[in-house]
């Protein structure tokens, strides 16, 4: 649905429907202050943009667990949740933001439930909760049972829930509408707006706001094995960078040691929590080598460098699909787990495993292999999730900005993310920054003053140069209409945004893929700026009609994918260490005395660095 006209000025603006926009809304119209707004009479107006049809956002798909101490299996401490956080993102973590991660997960989680999540249960009828990589009691002694869960469906509960009490608070959405522009005032203090292109009708929209929230996922798109569906192209992430904004730790980014072979899709890290064992060519169950006491429930990162490790020392296995393919995987054994239990508790794992590699999970060994997962880094956000800049040893925030969720970076992931965080932070720091949101409104909706142009002509500005951008590339479509057809039936590469895509996806895969080097990040960056950026910049789609000519949004979006993976490279070349995610071949070592900081990305390359909040416990050696 589309609104049946866009307002003069908005109070606030919600960019993405995930888990993170819509905690966002949420947070904000069931605040003290917007009820105040309405006793008086007036009706702050709100709009979401997503992309997508709300539903389809990318929160759905996300399988194994909410992480919160609720102690409903075993006794368990918000302490402890802290500290597992702090240490799974490898002392990356801003400590005062952890500590309110863990603190505000119980409450989270029941409101989650209040809500109307259907979390799977304990016999005496609490939410249930199982075991996730790198979740322990008592300081790191021993594995704790902390996801809070719903079968493999946990993200599927989370968003429907969450969709369904913002259209029953009247919630006003803009489907399958494209942000191409953030708009800031000239010195990038203060949010004006965005500019969103309705892709039913092909129409350019110029949408003031005296708010403005940034919730539009990940980055997994960046990579060719990805378990990101095809939206999560980085899109808030680029206009941030656009825009003259800067990015917080980009150069991490998880691999999730288990996506099914060759196809990236996720099988969740629920299916190791109840008993499955990774195991090499040789049938050793490798993880315990790697990392004594935790096996395969280690942090995500160390898993993936370990399969990495048996691959590259030739004891991987091939695709059964490929046998004569690349023996760059490892078996996934479910087998030890009662077939009836996997039914129930693993539905989404086993359909999965059914339907793309064509196995049964009860009796044979599962092909699987590191995929692109979760973008650590983002938009530099306050655990109220104001955008801010970082500059002369200081944040100066972007007046009525936001941001929240995985195009975001509050830095409670530092390095590398626990399993069962992602969601959390998406629902928790969503939920505050529609609170901060709330507390901005200033009455009623009205129009920019016609004797200050100044907002007026920013946004209105933007938006005409977006029209005269569609119109071009509608004139080339028009005027190249006899494209040559490759021998494959299609079109030819530099004309094909998804090839370019791809290409591109390929060129990051072997800079940036679980481990690196300044050799592997040089090669990439040549390629993007001589062969890719180039290609990208003399895109245009081949029809010429506006309406529901998705080449239009990809051209966009491949050209967002560029300005992030270039960002990522710079970023990743200019930190000298190894830590969590990020494994440099030529600097294998943790460096905390140089590089215990946040970088700072800016779209020209350059790179500040910020240090990291450290309150209560100092780096130290971190092992599983």
């Amino acid at each position: 649905m589309s609104p049946k006209h866009v307002e003069a000025m908005y109070d606030v603006v919600i960019v993405g429907a995930g888990a993170a926009g819509l905690s966002a809304a949420l947070g904000m119209v069931h605040s003290p202050e917007f009820a105040e707004r309405r006793a008086l009479g007036e009706e702050p107006s709100v709009l979401v943009i997503s992309k997508l049809q709300p539903l389809r956002s990318h929160t759905g798909s996300a399988e194994g667990g909410i992480a919160a101490s609720l102690g409903n299996v075993e006794h368990d401490d918000w302490h402890w949740h802290y500290y597992d956080t702090v240490k799974g993102g490898d002392w990356l973590v801003d400590q005062d933001a952890a500590r309110l991660l863990a603190q505000e997960a119980p409450a989270a989680v029941i409101n989650l439930e209040r809500m109307g999540v259907a979390f799977s249960r304990t016999e005496d009828g609490h939410i249930a909760q199982r075991r996730f990589g790198g979740h322990t009691a008592d300081f790191g002694q021993q594995p704790v049972k902390r996801a809070a869960y719903a079968a493999d469906r946990i993200g599927h509960q989370i968003l429907h829930a969450l969709w369904q009490q913002c259209v029953a608070a009247g919630i006003a959405f803009a489907e399958e509408w494209y942000v191409t522009d953030l708009v800031l005032d000239e010195a990038r203090t203060k949010v004006e707006g965005v500019v969103a292109f309705d892709t039913h009708t092909g129409a350019v929209h110029a949408v003031h706001a005296r708010n403005v929230l940034l919730a539009t996922g990940g980055a997994g798109r960046l990579f060719h094995t990805t378990s990101n569906s095809w939206d999560l192209t980085g899109d808030g992430m680029a206009l941030a960078l656009n825009a003259g904004l800067q990015l917080e730790d980009v150069e991490f980014m998880q691999f999730h040691p288990t996506g099914l072979a060759h196809t990236g899709i996720l099988l969740s890290e629920a299916a190791r929590a109840e008993g499955g064992v990774l195991r090499n060519a040789e049938g050793e169950a490798f993880m315990q080598r790697y990392a004594p006491g935790h096996a395969d429930l280690a942090a995500r990162d160390v898993v993936s460098r370990a399969i990495r490790s048996e691959t590259d020392a030739g004891r991987g296995v091939a695709d059964p699909k490929d046998s004569q393919g690349r023996r760059d995987c490892v078996w996934l054994d479910m087998r030890g787990i009662d077939a009836d239990h996997m039914n129930e508790v693993l539905p989404e794992v086993v359909a999965t495993i059914r339907k793309y590699a064509n196995l049964d999970p009860a009796v044979d060994l599962i092909p699987v292999k590191p995929t692109a997962h979760y973008t650590m880094g983002g938009i530099p956000v306050t655990v109220d999730g104001e955008v801010y800049r970082w500059a002369d040893g200081r944040r100066a925030t972007v007046e009525g900005l936001f941001a929240a969720g995985e195009c975001s970076c509050v830095s409670v992931h530092g390095a590398n993310r626990l399993g069962g965080n992602s969601l959390l932070d998406a629902c928790l720091f969503g939920t505050r920054a529609g609170r901060s949101m709330a507390a901005r409104l200033e009455g009623a909706a009205a129009a920019p003053d016609a004797g200050d142009e100044t907002v007026q002509d920013r946004v209105d500005d933007a938006a005409a140069a977006r029209r005269t951008q569609v119109a071009d590339l509608l004139a080339a479509a028009k005027a190249d209409a006899d494209i040559d057809i490759d021998a494959d039936g299609g079109d030819t590469a530099d004309g094909n945004p998804y090839r370019l895509m791809a290409e591109l996806g390929a060129v990051m895969e072997s800079a940036l893929a679980v481990h690196c080097s300044e050799d592997t990040i040089a090669a990439a960056r040549t390629a993007i700026a001589e062969r890719i950026a180039p290609q990208a910049a003399s895109l245009h789609p081949h029809s010429d009609t506006p309406a529901f000519n998705q080449e239009l949004t990809a051209i966009w979006e491949v050209r967002h994918l560029i300005d992030l993976g270039s960002a990522m490279l710079e970023a990743s070349d200019a930190r000298h260490e190894s830590r969590g995610s990020l494994y440099r071949m030529d600097f294998p070592a943790r460096d905390d005395e140089r590089f215990l900081a946040h970088s700072m990305t800016d779209a020209e390359g350059g790179i500040g660095w910020q240090p990291v909040h450290i309150e209560d416990m100092p780096p130290q050696a971190r092992s599983y």
